[in-house]
């Protein structure tokens, strides 16, 4: 197998050739070397100045020759022959190369559409368990003005239970102003007490989010899980000056802080960035 190989090839021309790569490396090393002490300590600036310029282009010039060394033998080494059988080996260029096969992302992609599937099939069964489609054919004929307006369950709640949730919020959160009154009875009206209404763009933004988050956490089966989650996610707003984007990296972006929350996992995002 070596006599196959060698056909074509100087053997020593090879030798050498690999001597010439290494005496190149050291001469390259050499190089960053010189760069990385700097100039030494010498009497006065300009000498100092000329010793590093001297051993500089010194080391230069040996990587130039030892450069046209590797040059002139590379080209008396010659090229093997083509003849030479490949066997087995030469299937592996059929192969597909595993950073361009898009396997990790089609993966996620796929995962990702589960679990939205599974979320919605979640709350669209929530909602059909909460309507009662009883039909027969003697209800058919019943006028629609007859039939007993459904009374919605999932948010007739007892004062207490709504008591509860609020106070265990709050321990949850004891850096937000949270106030629970009841002007009409059991009518129950939640004040959070974060800021007023801001001229700033960069709160405006904040609120624009926190109106689309309260349109993300929807769950009626489970309202105190929906409030729990929300004051969670805002409560991440908490470093808005001090957490950077985790695409970009940056903390300002056309002058604005990461303003984004992630619903999941509550990372910050530009809204450049999040897209």
């Amino acid at each position: 197998m070596a006599d196959v190989l060698s056909v074509g090839v100087n053997l020593e021309a090879f030798a050498q050739a690999i001597g010439a790569i290494q005496a190149l490396r050291s001469s390259v090393s050499r190089v960053f070397d010189c760069l990385k002490d700097g100039m030494r300590n010498k009497e006065t600036l300009e000498g100092r100045e000329k010793a590093f310029i001297a051993h500089f282009q010194d080391h230069l010039h040996s990587v130039n020759r030892d450069l046209n060394e590797l040059e002139r033998l590379s080209n008396l080494v010659g090229k093997p022959s083509e003849n030479h059988p490949l066997h087995n080996s030469g299937l592996l260029s059929l192969d597909p190369v595993q950073d361009k096969t898009p396997l990790y992302s089609q993966l996620l992609q796929a995962y990702k559409w589960s679990n939205k599937l599974q979320y919605h099939a979640g709350l669209a069964s929530g909602l059909l368990n909460q309507q009662s489609l009883k039909r027969s054919a003697n209800q058919m004929g019943v006028s629609a003005k007859r039939r007993p307006k459904a009374q919605p369950t999932t948010l007739v709640l007892p004062p207490q239970y709504v008591d509860d949730v609020i106070s265990r919020i709050d321990r949850m959160f004891p850096e937000m102003s949270i106030q629970l009154s009841r002007p009409n009875g059991t009518s129950a009206m939640l004040l959070l007490d974060i800021w007023s209404k801001s001229n700033y763009q960069v709160f405006q933004k904040v609120t624009d989010h926190a109106t689309t988050a309260l349109l993300h956490y929807q769950l009626p089966q489970m309202p105190d899980v929906v409030v729990r989650s929300f004051m969670t996610w805002l409560r991440s707003y908490i470093k808005l000056f001090q957490a950077p984007c985790q695409r970009c990296g940056k903390f300002l972006q056309d002058g604005l802080p990461p303003t984004w929350r992630d619903f999941r996992t509550l990372e910050a995002f530009h809204d450049t960035c999040r897209q």
